[in-house]
């Protein structure tokens, strides 16, 4: 089950990146299974991964190839190679020199990336032996299939796809990610993968990318679970003829923004398809002292099991959106000046209910399928926004049958 608009946009080809899928039989014969990207040599890539301690094998070797010029992602689903311990390390490095030898390049240039069930070997045999399908149908136009491709619990396949100018040039940015459940950002809980044909420097680009990813990614949340494999990358193949972007420059800021609008709609995309999901919610906190402040009282109220289960049910229970702000640890918080808003409905204030609240008023915002909590804590200016979903009998079912 989705939540709202999820349609898959047109996704604008990227200059210099091309795109191989094929099926491994990891785990299923039905879709494709594998993902192998390609970039134009002379290009650069960005990163972020998981801060699980126990994070994957791919995990740790694609951070250590990271500062060597990386051409190449291979992805694999079906399968996390995660808890695998030095045979999943060996399955990871095997896979990134059976991709190499294949391109013509060196394992090193290779990042490895795999999603699924965590604790159970990669299967590498069948991976190596659909590698070469992934080579043969390289193209620049095969997003759609690239999104399917890295599909697990996810309902359908997430996209966006942006194209601006700069110096009178067109540049392009276009991304996929998936994610449905273990979706709580510490990082980027997902897997997320973005190519843009800008020229720009590798220290500029995992700036930009790293900045993104804060405010997008990182203010997301399904279930309060962060994953073993989590990774969002950024390549950038040069091949746009648009001037190089430079730092402090309005071209950066221009870039930068497109770069922060596709992550945020990737990231919304992930909630809209939270596993089991019937509602959206945004969760909205004003007046704090500080962003951290802010993003500490919105998540406290994302991650309560009470909160998400009303919300499932419509039913107007504000006493645990109360109970989770007064609980977010927030030092010294002026209770009669907080306020608590069910869309434009004023359910607190004044250290209790609001006097002009009705339950009829709040059953009105609860029925709606995307519903924005706003609270105003009266200490400051920071404000930030958090997007999370509710839990329904279907997370449960989902994730109690995951393994079967």
């Amino acid at each position: 089950m989705a939540v709202g608009d999820t349609s898959f946009p047109e996704m604008q080809r990227v200059k210099g990146v091309k795109i191989g899928t094929c099926n491994a039989g990891i785990k299923q014969t039905v879709r494709d299974d594998i993902l192998l990207i390609e970039m134009a040599e002379g290009g650069s890539c960005a990163a972020v991964f998981t801060q699980n301690a126990f994070c994957a094998a791919p995990v740790t070797v694609a951070r250590a190839h990271l500062t060597q010029a990386p051409r190449w992602l291979l992805v694999n689903s079906g399968n996390a190679n995660a808890g695998t311990g030095e045979q999943g390390m060996r399955d990871a490095l095997s896979s990134c020199e059976q991709v190499a030898a294949l391109v013509g390049g060196a394992s090193q240039q290779v990042l490895p990336f795999s999603t699924g069930v965590i604790g159970e070997p990669l299967p590498l045999a069948k991976l190596t032996a659909a590698l070469p399908a992934a080579v043969a149908n390289f193209a620049e136009h095969h997003w759609d299939r690239a999104s399917r491709a890295i599909m697990t619990t996810d309902t359908f396949p997430k996209g966006a796809s942006e194209q601006i100018e700069i110096g009178g040039h067109p540049v392009v940015i276009t991304g996929i990610s998936k994610g449905a459940g273990m979706i709580q950002p510490n990082m980027a809980t997902m897997l997320g993968f973005m190519a843009t044909d800008a020229r720009i420097s590798q220290a500029l680009l995992q700036q930009c990318l790293s900045a993104a990813t804060e405010v997008s990614f990182n203010r997301i949340t399904v279930d309060g679970d962060t994953s073993t494999n989590d990774a969002c990358v950024l390549l950038a193949s040069g091949a746009s003829s648009a001037p190089e972007i430079l730092a402090d420059s309005d071209d950066y800021q221009l870039f930068a923004a497109a770069v922060t609008r596709v992550c945020k709609r990737l990231a919304e995309l992930i909630v809209r398809d939270g596993e089991g999901a019937t509602k959206l919610m945004r969760i909205v906190v004003e007046q704090a002292e500080t962003s951290a402040e802010a993003v500490q009282v919105a998540k406290t109220i994302a991650h309560s099991p009470l909160v998400k289960t009303a919300f499932f049910a419509s039913d107007p229970n504000w006493g645990r959106i109360l109970a989770a702000v007064g609980r977010a640890g927030v030092q010294n918080m002026l209770l009669d000046k907080i306020e608590i808003y069910l869309g434009s409905v004023c359910i607190v204030e004044n250290g209790g209910r609001a006097a002009s609240y009705t339950e009829q008023a709040g059953q009105q915002a609860m029925n709606q399928e995307e519903i924005t909590v706003t609270v105003r804590l009266g200490r400051g200016e920071a404000r930030e926004e958090v997007l999370t979903c509710d839990f329904s009998y279907e997370y449960v079912r989902i994730n109690a049958e995951y393994r079967s």
